[in-house]
């Protein structure tokens, strides 16, 4: 058997590694949060694709369209994701430390926890000052839909929509994909959500970014199954309603036009009693309860618990790995 430093094996040694990478990234994520904007790998990439975006054929054929999407999707990932294991790779022969220390840097960068809640609570605090006009600029690092006219309630309803959404393309998915393919596969799967999100929607970038959409929906089918079932512990850990969490799930989940959003949003709705809308798309859920501003430090509460288990859970099977290949 291969060994690695003194009497352990090398595949003992990476799984330990791994494992130290996610605690340092969990608590840089705890700790200090977002990298500065000039340090940020996600920031870059969204430099590149406003680039890419700039030299986009929009007045060719859909089918032109598609395939420069698709194509710019690909190579763009594969070359960064190599790139990074490059590094990664050098890294580690250099210094064991610094490899680790950079990576926890990489894995951090490809989730977001602690941001999430501090945006959600920046509209929080923005509504109890009846600040509406604060409120709808500031939700608009969480959704990508018109807040210019939405009220108080529907206000609400998209703050907790975003944090059950992005606790689970924002965290939960990143760290399945670190557990499977290590950190080059949390990369790309960042580099994939964050097309997703620049342009796989309708309107301009209708075919042009249709094949991230798809990407992005293929890629996230485990992990929104995987936060809905999470909220509805969270519900129970919480003191919520597991039951109403598990009921509108199962009714309500088809309802989104993404075939995963809907997953973890119904099940907070339930979870929490309330009714989620955005007009003219979906009605997930019950008007059991009102959608007040006291509506989103529950469902900040509820998705940190759901958080707080896919950690234990994560760390659960890295540390079974390390006694397994050790």
């Amino acid at each position: 058997m291969p060994q690695g430093y003194g009497s352990y094996p090398v595949s003992s040694l990476i799984m330990m590694e791994n494992l130290l990478v996610l605690v340092l990234a969990l608590i840089w994520d705890i700790a200090l949060g977002e990298p500065p904007r000039w340090m940020h790998p996600v920031v870059g990439l969204g430099k590149i694709i406003f680039l890419q975006v700039r030299f986009a054929p929009f007045r060719s054929r859909p089918l032109t369209q598609f395939i420069y999407g698709g194509v710019t999707v690909i190579l763009t990932l594969s070359l960064l994701t190599f790139a990074f294991y490059v590094l990664l790779s050098y890294l580690k022969g250099v210094s064991p430390a610094l490899y680790m220390l950079a990576g926890a840097f990489l894995l951090k960068s490809t989730f977001s926890l602690k941001e999430l809640h501090q945006a959600a609570r920046r509209v929080k605090r923005d509504l109890e000052k009846d600040d509406l006009s604060k409120a709808r600029a500031d939700i608009r690092a969480l959704v990508g839909r018109d807040t210019t006219s939405l009220e108080k309630p529907l206000l609400v309803s998209a703050t907790v929509e975003s944090v059950a959404e992005n606790t689970s393309d924002g965290f939960v998915a990143p760290l399945l994909f670190f557990l499977v393919l290590g950190i080059p596969g949390a990369i790309a799967y960042r580099i994939a959500n964050s097309y997703d999100s620049m342009i796989g929607y309708r309107g301009k970038y209708e075919y042009v970014g249709k094949f991230a959409a798809r990407l992005d929906d293929v890629l996230n089918f485990i992990p929104a199954r995987i936060t809905a079932g999470l909220t509805i512990a969270a519900a129970f850990m919480c003191r919520k309603c597991a039951r109403g969490a598990w009921r509108v799930l199962l009714r309500d989940n088809g309802q989104t036009r993404s075939p995963n959003a809907g997953w973890p949003m119904s099940a907070a709705a339930g979870a929490l009693q309330v009714q989620l809308v955005k007009v003219g798309f979906y009605r997930l859920g019950d008007e059991t309860r009102a959608l007040d501003t006291g509506m989103i430090a529950s469902g900040i509460q509820l998705m940190r618990m759901a958080a707080f288990a896919w950690i234990l859970a994560a760390l659960a099977v890295m540390v079974v790995r390390v006694v397994i290949t050790g």
